[in-house]
């Protein structure tokens, strides 16, 4: 499971012409699977990231969290993350999780974040999505469950 976290002052999402998904100060999730990825990999993943200290106290010292701050995440399933591009000039996708595997996953990774009490807004799993967002800082990191402890 990969995720690509950006810090915002605010993001929405828009699909055909229509917002799905904005949020005001938090997180914009960019969330990937691969095969065998599962509960565990999302629940390690999920408390990692709201428990982040990345937004700044009254000092200006990145020591609060989201759950601190009382931010919003906008989650969006984004298959590129596991697009290889070491042969070729074309991403090979074969390492992202199959459709009907990946829906299921991106499903649970929103539920169980809604269940630590965080407002969550998503895109639309498969769409072409317009993404906006104002980054904040810029704050952006790459958390990849593979480069985690043993979970």
């Amino acid at each position: 499971m990969r995720v690509l976290l950006q810090r915002v002052k605010n993001a929405s999402v828009t699909v055909e012409g229509n917002v799905v998904g904005a949020i005001d100060h938090g997180l914009l999730l960019f969330v990937g699977f691969t095969e065998g990825d599962s509960e565990k990999e999302i629940a390690y993943l999920a408390e990692k990231i709201i428990h982040l200290r990345i937004f700044e106290d009254a000092e200006g010292k990145m020591n609060q969290s989201l759950k601190d701050v009382k931010g919003s995440i906008l989650s969006v399933s984004q298959f590129t993350l596991y697009g290889d591009c070491r042969k070729g000039r074309r991403p090979n996708f074969m390492a992202a999780a199959k459709p009907e595997e990946a829906v299921s996953l991106y499903k649970k990774w929103n539920e169980v974040l809604r269940s630590k009490e965080l407002q969550v807004e998503t895109g639309k799993f498969g769409a072409m999505m317009d993404v906006q967002l104002v980054n904040d800082g810029p704050v952006t990191l790459f958390l990849d469950s593979l480069s985690f402890p043993v979970l």
